[in-house]
């Protein structure tokens, strides 16, 4: 079945958004049951907000802000904290500003830079959480307690995002991908006709 690109990114950004909320509303319920007096969390946002950039560009503000709607449904938020989650995690996307400087393919190939994107998105959605709070009422010293409990979501998203980019396609831009399968498929056929053409004669 042959998908037009609008087709295909829809049911992309669709998959991936459902695996996020999904993964949030999981581990959440599953650290309200078995480690309800812990203060450190872990969260899948970061990781899949930096797949998503990297793949389809500021369309990962569906995938930040609705990863803190799954955190926050699945904790039983206050309407305060939804604010906090959903708003300031969009914060996230400071970190395409690195696309501008670096370039998406610099950042893709490079460790280094793929490690500067993922701390940069990291510290974006802290900071974001933190304005959002500090508007709502919150106090200065707060920043401190988003940075310290969601320390292991941050280790987290650094493996995760270097390990997706080992694999095909996935910490890749989307159209760029495309066009790269699509030539080498095409490199692929040219290649079987000349075997067919010439080995035969």
């Amino acid at each position: 079945m042959n998908l037009s690109l609008k087709q295909y990114k829809t049911i992309d950004l669709t998959i991936l958004f459902i695996l996020l909320a999904a993964a949030e509303w999981l581990i959440a319920k599953a650290a309200g049951v078995w480690f309800p007096d812990e203060i450190y969390v872990l969260s899948p946002m970061t990781a899949m907000v930096c797949i998503v950039m990297m793949r389809w560009g500021a369309c990962a503000a569906i995938h930040a802000f609705g990863g803190g709607l799954a955190l926050c449904m699945a904790s039983g938020a206050e309407p305060r904290q939804y604010a906090v989650y959903c708003i300031g995690n969009c914060l996230a996307l400071a970190a395409l500003a690195l696309f501008r400087i670096f370039g998406k393919e610099k950042i893709r190939t490079s460790p280094a830079l793929t490690l500067l994107f993922t701390v940069s998105a990291f510290a974006g959605a802290q900071l974001g959480r933190w304005i959002v709070g500090l508007m709502l009422g919150g106090s200065a010293g707060d920043i401190v307690t988003l940075f310290t409990t969601d320390s292991l979501s941050l280790v987290f998203a650094v493996v995760a995002v270097q390990l997706s980019r080992k694999l095909d396609g996935v910490y890749e831009d989307q159209l760029q991908y495309l066009k790269r399968v699509q030539q080498e498929q095409r490199r692929g056929q040219l290649s079987d006709h000349g075997d067919t053409e010439y080995g035969e004669a």
